[in-house]
């Protein structure tokens, strides 16, 4: 009996159509933003997406949504990431679409009214601030405290270091430590709050490596240091009760992880296409560049990367489709995803030679952009360690690693 690879003919259609809207709509559109402010250029657009049903792909249809499953999410999102306008102009960007995801399955009734409805219908954005200086990737090291005030608020003290989108953000999700004497991954719990507001400052945008230009806060969430200082925060803003903010940011850290690595399928797919149309037009000594073995074998290695990469999404896809675990092939697929855009996009730009190197292609941005894949919702390291731990665990109890090497796809 074969393994059945065939994508479902619903998932086939929704793909299509959005790989359309993609090329038609959004990269198109990606040239107005030199000379427009965003809001024009990004409200026009997400009009007609809604006109075309095109909104907020894995939320459920009774909330506004397309309502798709975990497998055509993925191959949309595969499809959205070749355009900085792609997921913006479906609603469907981070770091707003795991909060979504979480609000939409911890929040209160109350939480959904005031906050989730007012995401999705895209009219407010929200920020995740859970990082710190001090704790880095370890997300039960955080210092910031919330002490409560009576029964009816929570007031908040401290700091947080590159919390994306902050700046252009009505909301922000923080997770702050309630009880210090609890087990560690029960110490903290997670807010929601209203922005502005006076106890949550945002000292400066961190600058980074990644090249910049006309709205790049809006467009790929600029990193903020944030004052967190006698912030008073409802008791009924409290998300998913209290000594759950671990569980409640790793809950929407999950899913960030597999939509970076969707975009970046996207992009890498979009710098070997540019990278091909290059060489097949481009002749050096004599000799057109896509005749060269040389040549031949960079884009085989890009073709075998993507490959790969599409098959861990697919598995994945199917394990969340099932309901299953899929801890160990996140973390895996994680590290191997940043890694491969780096290559696919670093071959782009050699194979595009100086022009490459210029910001007259979209490859430089993203190659200063991408690095930071291997930084965010958790460093190579960390997950390598989490991988390795879960070899050492599966021998231990099967006598084979098979377990946490895909020994088994079909668990």
């Amino acid at each position: 009996m074969s393994i059945d690879f065939e994508i479902p003919a619903e998932a086939q259609a929704i793909r299509k159509k959005v790989r359309q809207w993609v090329q038609d709509e959004c990269i198109p559109a990606e040239k107005e933003l030199d000379h427009k402010p965003l809001k024009d250029v990004l409200d026009p657009l997400r009009k007609k997406a809604r006109a075309q049903g095109l909104w907020c792909p894995f939320i459920p249809k009774e909330h506004g949504g397309m309502g798709l499953g975990p497998l055509a999410n993925a191959l949309v999102q595969m499809e959205l990431g070749e355009s900085i306008l792609g997921a913006l102009s479906m609603n469907t960007q981070g770091p707003d679409d795991a909060s979504m995801m979480t609000l939409l399955a911890h929040g209160t009734e109350h939480q959904k009214e005031k906050f989730l409805k007012p995401i999705l219908n895209g009219e407010k954005r929200v920020c995740f601030s859970m990082t710190e200086k001090a704790a880095g990737a370890d997300a039960t090291g955080m210092r910031t405290t919330a002490v409560k005030d009576g029964n009816a608020n929570y007031i908040l003290n401290g700091e947080k270091w590159f919390s994306s989108s902050a700046s252009v953000a009505d909301i922000a999700f923080v997770i702050a430590r309630t009880d210090p004497d609890a087990p560690r991954h029960k110490q903290h719990s997670a807010f929601l709050v209203e922005l502005p507001n006076p106890g949550y400052k945002i000292k400066r945008n961190v600058p980074n490596m990644a090249i910049t230009g006309p709205h790049y806060d809006q467009l790929s969430g600029g990193h903020s240091e944030i004052e967190i200082k006698d912030l008073k925060v409802p008791a009924e803003d409290l998300l998913g009760g209290e000594g759950n903010g671990f569980n409640m940011g790793q809950h929407r850290l999950a899913y960030g992880r597999l939509r970076h690595g969707m975009h970046n399928i996207a992009k890498a797919q979009r710098a070997l296409d540019m990278a091909t149309k290059r060489v097949t037009e481009r002749s050096t000594f004599g000799v057109l560049l896509a005749d060269r073995q040389a040549v031949q074998f960079m884009l085989a290695e890009c073709a075998s990367e993507l490959y790969m990469a599409r098959l861990m999404l697919l598995h994945i896809a199917y394990k969340a489709e099932k309901g299953m675990d899929l801890a160990q092939e996140n973390s895996i697929a994680k590290v191997f995803l940043a890694h491969m855009v780096h290559k696919v996009v670093d071959t782009a730009i050699q194979l595009h030679g100086a022009l490459g190197y210029s910001q007259d292609t979209i490859l430089a941005k993203w190659y200063t952009q991408i690095r930071s894949q291997r930084l965010v919702d958790g460093p190579d390291e960390v997950h390598k360690w989490k991988v390795g731990r879960n070899v050492i665990k599966a021998f231990r109890r099967d006598g084979t690693t098979a377990a946490a090497a895909g020994g088994d796809l079909g668990v």
